[in-house]
């Protein structure tokens, strides 16, 4: 196992290279000149070209490129031009408002999908399976910014109990950070869910289906430990690799979610930062964003490990 994780690291360092030349390369593609952005209105040719030289804008592409990543492999992501605060600095205040989101997030879809996606597989035919694919084509038809705006109208509007927008920093007062992060956890959570339900249920059906768990069923142990013991562990690696997917694509940021309830995060940095044409803030969110995935679908890799003995052979 450990020869194998050593491998994938190494695989890591190509991809992350390719990566960070297609984030800088279409970044380029925006339209837009960051040196005319900063000078204001009045555009004086002398500011423009000494903040050009400043931000080496007058050098050629792949000089910059090296000028960008050497600034990356010193822990330096470049400077916001509208904020003038290290690109590092704003990713560090915008990525644990993401990263709480993300998890509660992550942490509902895992404790509703999976869970029913094993009664529908079990009960297949029953009003049990009727009722989890229900539920499932509910959450995967609901757009996100609807079904938030209708939780804002029932538990902030008109019952009072959580507030419609805004964030409060845990350490500041944690009873009221989790009112304010419920219910866009619950709106990210529940489009997640529906996906797991139906993946898990496509993987138990055909677990259930398998000789050894006949096997087991004949050796006379309960259903209970048939089911969460020798189906669920197999049928589970499918599930993991799209967990870790869609934990990924919460840390990039959900834009819409975010908009709705005012949230922070990533999605509202990155959406500030491309219609300011602000290039390093975009570079470098995208960067953390895409190094993420890959350390995600990683983990995602050792955890097959853990659920699958058969793969460490």
């Amino acid at each position: 196992m450990l020869d194998y994780l050593l491998r994938r690291l190494a695989q890591l360092i190509p991809t992350l290279v390719l990566v960070s030349m297609l984030i800088f390369g279409l970044q380029q593609l925006l339209p837009g000149d960051p040196a005319k952005i900063l000078a204001g209105e009045e555009q004086d040719p002398t500011v423009v070209a000494y903040l050009r030289q400043k931000m080496h804008l007058d050098e050629p592409l792949p000089v910059r490129y090296a000028y960008w990543v050497g600034g990356v492999l010193k822990g330096d992501l470049g400077e916001s031009i509208r904020n003038q605060q290290p690109v590092l600095s704003l990713v560090a205040q915008k990525l644990p408002v993401t990263l709480q989101l993300a998890f509660m997030a992550i942490t509902i879809a895992l404790l509703i999908g999976i869970p029913a996606g094993i009664v529908s597989a079990v009960g297949k035919g029953t009003a049990w399976d009727w009722a989890a694919n229900v539920f499932a084509l509910w959450g995967i038809s609901t757009p996100n910014f609807w079904l938030g705006i209708l939780l804002i109208l029932l538990f902030a509007v008109n019952l009072g109990w959580l507030p419609a927008s805004g964030y409060v920093s845990p350490f500041e007062d944690l009873g009221a950070n989790l009112k304010a992060m419920i219910m866009p956890a619950f709106v990210l959570g529940n489009a997640i869910a529906a996906v797991l339900m139906r993946h898990t249920r496509s993987a138990m059906l055909q677990v259930l289906s398998a000789d050894y768990v006949r096997t087991a069923r004949a050796k006379g142990l309960s259903e209970r430990t048939v089911v969460l013991k020798h189906a669920l562990r197999n049928a589970l690696t499918p599930v993991i690799t799209l967990g870790a997917l869609e934990l990924g694509t919460l840390l990039s940021g959900a834009v819409l979610t975010e908009q709705v309830f005012t949230i922070p995060g990533f999605g509202k940095l990155i959406v500030d930062a491309v219609f300011n044409r602000d290039y390093a803030v975009v570079q470098g969110v995208v960067l953390v964003t895409a190094t993420a995935y890959m350390l995600l679908n990683l983990l995602a890799d050792l955890a097959y490990f853990v659920v699958n003995p058969r793969l460490r052979h």
